[in-house]
Parts: C-alpha cells; structure tokens; sequence
C-alpha cells in the first residue's frame, strides 16, 4: 500500500468492507447461514450491543441501518448477501460524525468489533473468499 493511500486512509472520515480491499482485516466475511438467518443473527447481535441504534432493516434489500451514539456518533450500514444458499457475505459502510477531517482509525475499529462479535455468533468460512 502506497504511501499516498495510507494518508488519505488516515484523513478519512468512512471506511467501507469490499472482497477485494488491500486490509485484510476489511474484506467480506463469509458465514454458513442462509440468508434470512444472518440478517436475524446480525440484527440481534447490533440491538444488544450498547450504543448502538437500528433504524430500519430492510430483508428484501439485504441492508440494515444502524446509528451508533456512543463513544462516537456514527452511521453504521450492513449490507447481506447470499452467495449460495448456505454461504452469505456480510459488508459494512461506517460514516463517523465528526468536525474533524479524521476519525482517528474509529470506522475501522468499530468494523472490526462488529465482526469479531459476528464471528462468535455465526460459523465464519473465510474472507474475501471470492476475490479473483
């Protein structure tokens, strides 16, 4: 990773998951569930984390808001496909409320977290498992 890439990821404000992302840690996780499970699964795991608020879940869309208050307010979307009938993929797009040009790494921690508390609730198969 270049060294324009890692100051442009430090003045950032966002930091969205994708297969293909050059940080491990960011790349699609897969878990062996079925669709419908895995939006259930992850719409009781963010309702019991602390701070943390769903807005709207739309199962057709495979997309769950979420605005996080604290520490940081933040605006947390996930985003759930199935990619075969027990293999579904599992995106964020984290947006912080900040006067600040940065979040300081906030977005990436607070993914990181996500998934980790994911991992433990759903059998995990792999990142970034389709990337070509």
């Amino acid at each position: 990773m270049g060294l324009l890439q890692n100051i442009q990821r430090f003045f950032s404000t966002h930091t969205e998951t994708s297969e293909n992302h050059p940080i491990s840690e960011l790349r699609s996780h897969y878990y062996k569930v079925t669709n419908k499970k895995a939006i259930e699964t992850v719409q009781e795991v963010l309702k019991r984390t602390e701070g943390f608020e769903v807005t709207s879940v739309s199962e057709e869309r495979g997309e769950i808001s979420v605005n996080v208050l604290k520490p940081k307010k933040a605006l947390l979307i996930v985003t759930i496909i199935s990619v075969r009938p027990l293999e579904t993929a599992v995106d964020f797009s984290v947006s912080t409320d900040t006067p600040l040009p940065t979040d300081f790494g906030y977005s990436r921690k607070l993914i990181s977290t996500v998934y980790n508390k994911l991992d433990r609730e759903m059998t995990f198969v792999g990142t970034g498992i389709h990337s070509s």
